[in-house]
């Protein structure tokens, strides 16, 4: 389950930190309702403790523990006694877990050895004794006041074999979505079901077939081994081997399979379906599997499911598989006429051994750039607040909430850097080397320990149920890989297989293994489903239960990343399979996006949780509206742009919160602030604006990341899908019909990014590169990556070098940018301002630089264009402070230049001079150099060209 509960604060007062008699009560409203990794055990030395005697397992610069660390659990029952897989003897690899059918391999219950309703749609079953319950709610219920729609299971018959009697239900064989139970107890009776399956496929053993209706079913086809019956509206076909007819007593059918036999049911969307779905009566499945292929430079994902059958009569392959709405709305293998009701919406059958479909890869990036109209003193000074306060991570700490705490800081590296705040940004990577460390080693107050028997990573300290239950893996660790990804951005060798890396790797393994070995794969990613569950046991009638998608999400962006920074494209491309299928079904199935999924009968617009049987607004604590909506959009990072994908959606869902709420969010405000800058920058940076100094930011959040964010997109407008570019770490903004472009290279050589729309990109090794911001990155400077304790600047800020400076949007600095980008020059509103820079002029400087004067003169060269507009000029103020104590003690002034009316930059200089002049030259002595531009005339804005070659440049006349 995925129990998000949260400490109180000012921010939200009604909220409580509920136990666990309030995941039950929710419950039981509910029930109302790897890659293989060579290790070597350490020899523990003499003064070794107990626990480390022979727990210690190296892998890198990291280890795990392979024993329990002194008096913790590992995955218990509800009483808390442990509990090891349910599976049969002859199941190989590790246990699966997290899955729609969980209850069948993990008995959370003592008292029910079975498994509790599993929701295969468009199929629902339920073990017993005596076999396996099938059903198939056609029609959904709403419960809890309207807060909850359900189709509840209701079982129509079951399959069984003759005198079958199960002391339990236990897990045979499994696929990426379909399952094998097998039930021993006199005869033997296997099924094989799986979401999308309208067929269950059964092997008996020992008796014969039987399958019982619960009622009278009106049997309207019986041909010896066909029979088609129909009970509470729902049409089924039973189909025995040819040769063993069934055999009606009541309400129960028998055919003479006994040993070695078989027989399967399916549902069938009409009775006229029959003749669709006879050819696969005896084509059995016996596994299921994704399989994904990543198109960098198509930007698409293709990704095949693919269900692997054995002919036990005639040579048909394949079966049926009804799609999902993500899936046939992205496919051309639907078969017209076929279709079901769903908890997700319609369902559309295809035929064959699998089908296709295509997305879109939309971009993900590790951060967004930082534009010239924030303030930089501003983010200065936050960031430096930030790093002020007495404790950046909670004490005793979890695997959760020091999660959310890495995060927090994590976002903060990249807007520092993009800044020129190098000392913040290395005691930034500084503090999350020293926790991140401290969780990929072993033995101390916090690590990783492995369960061999449930194939798992468990990490203590816990919460929520990460350990004994097995919940939230991919929540959890989602920030401990985001913020190693950070660090691999800036120091290549900390993530090296051999350093730190290879302990990276466990926990995104442990999440989502491609292969089985030390993990079961994907485990906690549902393939067919396209999303995560969060409860490891599935516990539930309501089937499993997913609350908190976006963090799924957020595990699934920062897998593609830290695997492009490593320079894995199979860790990479298995992010960008985690989050282009996701971004496909969050807003679809929590939202309603497309207005298809939800019921008619349901009066809320989103889900807190998507359960197996439904959805429901509430989620897994006392919560308000806020939560209720912002569950689904944190953590907030560059991987949160799927959100704004499509624009009106995510402005819609905005208004629904303000409608329900009566009024702007009080609680959570930043995250909403946020979401809201996806469909309109400008309201939400006017609501930071108004509020930044009196709010309380959310718990994984910081004041410095929310400025930024709604700053950006206020400046480069909304997520413009429709172009798409040849690398897996890009955006395009929009506002106004003029496009901003982004995108990040991971890798360590120059490339150059090319836009569907033809648009270029030069982006530098390890940058972030923008047409509009700057997106920092890149080598640091000292080999092996940055120091965590820099050392003080002698120089109090700045160097003047040879006297040419560059300009960006961070400021003025002696090193040229790494990347090319834009400066905006707001337009002069069709007012004559020559000589008097205005209120929004750009202004750039550099502190702190000493140097004698030299002789010379000022000089500078500025790219400048203003488009195809007319009459628009520019115009350029240099000041100097020579000793920096806040008095400009030389002022000039340049003569505007007015810019032509054609697309293309133009050579804005000193020219001939200083059109006035104030104060005398002298020396600098840790001094300030200023730099004004602003629009002297005219109405539309203009810009100026920065970067390394070409870019805009002020010589002074001072010597080092």
């Amino acid at each position: 389950m995925d129990d998000h509960r949260r400490p109180p604060s000012p921010e939200s007062p009604r909220r409580r930190s509920p136990g666990r008699g309030t995941v039950a009560v929710l419950a039981a409203l509910a029930i109302g309702g790897a890659t293989a990794l060579t290790v070597t055990t350490i020899v523990a030395g003499p003064n070794a403790s107990p626990a480390s005697a022979a727990a210690l397992v190296p892998v890198g610069s990291g280890s795990y523990d392979d024993q329990l660390p002194p008096g913790a659990s590992g995955p218990s029952d509800l009483n808390g006694a442990p509990v090891d897989p349910k599976v049969t003897d002859d199941y190989t690899g590790p246990a699966p877990t997290n899955e729609w059918w969980s209850s069948l391999i993990f008995q959370r219950y003592p008292d029910n050895p079975y498994g509790e309703n599993l929701y295969a749609h468009p199929a629902t079953y339920k073990p017993h004794s005596g076999g396996l319950e099938m059903g198939h709610p056609a029609e959904p219920v709403l419960v809890a006041d309207g807060l909850k729609y359900e189709f509840p299971h209701t079982a129509d018959l079951s399959l069984g074999a003759v005198g079958l009697d199960s002391p339990d239900t236990r897990v045979a064989d499994s696929g990426d979505w379909t399952v094998t139970a097998r039930w021993t107890g006199g005869p033997t009776l296997d099924v094989t079901i799986g979401q999308g399956l309208p067929f269950a496929h059964a092997r008996t053993d020992g008796a014969d077939a039987e399958v019982s209706f619960t009622g009278s079913p009106d049997v309207w086809h019986e041909d010896g081994s066909t029979v088609g019956a129909t009970l509470n509206g729902n049409h089924y076909a039973l189909f025995s081997p040819t040769g063993s007819p069934w055999v009606r007593s009541g309400n129960t059918f028998t055919a003479p399979t006994s040993d070695d036999g078989h027989y399967s049911v399916a549902l069938l969307p009409s009775t006229d379906a029959l003749e669709d779905f006879a050819p696969y009566a005896h084509s059995a499945v016996t596994g299921s599997v994704v399989e994904y292929d990543y198109d960098e430079a198509r930007s698409t994902l293709t990704s095949t499911y693919r269900v692997q059958t054995e002919a036990l009569e005639g040579d048909t392959e394949g079966t049926v598989q009804a799609m999902y709405p993500h899936h046939w709305d992205n496919s051309d293998d639907e078969v017209a006429g076929l279709t079901y009701a769903s908890p997700r919406g319609e369902m559309r059958a295809a035929l064959g051994t699998s089908f296709t479909t295509e997305l879109t890869t939309n971009g993900i990036l590790p951060s967004l750039p930082t534009v010239d109209s924030a303030d930089h003193d501003r983010l200065r000074l936050l960031i430096d607040e930030v790093l002020a306060e007495d404790e950046h991570f909670p004490s005793p700490g979890d695997t959760y909430w020091d999660g959310k705490a890495m995060g927090r800081l994590a976002q903060l590296v990249p807007i520092a850097d993009s800044i020129g705040h190098t000392e913040a940004r290395d005691e930034l990577l500084g503090l999350l080397k020293g926790r991140v460390e401290d969780w990929l080693t072993a033995g101390g107050s916090r690590g990783l320990h492995y369960e061999a028997d449930w194939g798992t990573l468990l990490g203590y300290p816990d919460s929520f149920g990460a350990t004994t239950e097995l919940n939230d893996h991919d929540f959890h660790y989602g920030y401990l890989v985001s913020a190693a990804a950070t660090i691999a951005r800036y120091d290549r060798d900390w993530a090296d297989e051999d350093a730190w890396g290879g302990m990276v790797r466990m926990v995104i393994d442990d999440v989502a293994a491609t292969e089985d070995g030390l993990f079961p794969r994907l485990r906690s990613f549902s393939p067919y489903a396209g999303h995560g569950w969060a409860s490891g046991h599935a516990g539930f009638a309501a089937g499993n239960n997913q609350e908190s998608s976006s963090e799924g999400m957020h595990f699934a962006s920062a897998t593609a990343l830290f695997g492009a920074l490593t320079g894995n494209d199979e860790v990479r491309d298995l992010g960008v399979f985690l989050h282009t299928t996701q971004a496909s079904t969050v807003t679809r199935y929590w939202q309603n996006a497309g207005g298809e999924s939800f019921p008619d009968s349901y009066q809320h617009d989103v889900v807190g949780m998507v359960w197996g049987d439904g959805g429901d607004y509430r989620i897994w604590w006392d919560g308000g509206d806020e939560e209720h909506y912002g569950i689904n959009y944190l953590p907030i990072t560059a991987g949160s742009l799927y959100l704004g994908h499509d624009t009106a959606h995510a402005g819609a869902m905005y208004e629904s919160l303000v409608d329900r709420l009566g009024g702007e969010p009080a609680i959570w405000r930043d995250i909403h602030w946020a979401h809201r800058a996806l469909s309109d920058g400008d309201d939400a940076l006017a609501m930071f604006e108004s509020q930044w100094q009196t709010y309380e930011p959310e718990a994984g959040g910081s004041k410095p990341h929310t400025y930024q964010w709604v700053s950006t997109l206020a400046e480069v407008g909304t997520v413009d899908t429709s172009v798409t570019a040849d690398t897996a770490h890009y955006a395009v903004f929009s506002s106004g019909g003029d496009r901003a472009y982004t995108a990040f290279n991971p890798g360590t050589s120059p490339i150059t990014v090319t836009f569907s729309d033809g648009t270029e990109l030069e982006v530098a090794a390890g940058t972030l590169a923008s047409t509009v911001g700057e997106g920092g990155g890149g080598d640091p400077g000292e080999p092996g990556g940055p120091d965590p304790t820099p050392s003080p600047d002698p120089g109090g800020g700045g160097e003047l070098g040879d006297g040419v400076l560059y300009a960006s949007g961070s400021g003025l600095s002696a090193d040229p940018p790494g990347t090319e980008g834009l400066i905006t020059v707001p337009g002069a509103g069709g007012a004559n301002r020559d000589g008097d820079p205005p209120a929004d002029a750009v202004v750039l400087e550099l502190e702190g630089v000493s140097g004698s004067f030299d002789g010379g003169e000022t000089a500078f060269s500025l790219p400048a264009d203003s488009g195809g507009s007319v009459g628009n000029a520019v115009q350029v103020r240099v000041e100097y402070d020579f000793d920096g104590d806040g008095t400009v003690d030389r002022t000039e002034n340049y003569p505007y230049f007015a810019t032509n009316d054609v697309n293309g930059w133009e050579a804005y200089t000193q020219g001939s001079g200083p059109s006035s002049a104030s104060g005398s030259f002298a020396d600098l002595d840790d001094g300030t150099v200023r730099l004004r531009i602003w629009s002297a005339l005219g109405s539309a804005d203009s810009r100026v060209r920065t970067g390394p070659d070409g870019g805009a440049t002020l010589t002074v006349p001072f010597g080092g």
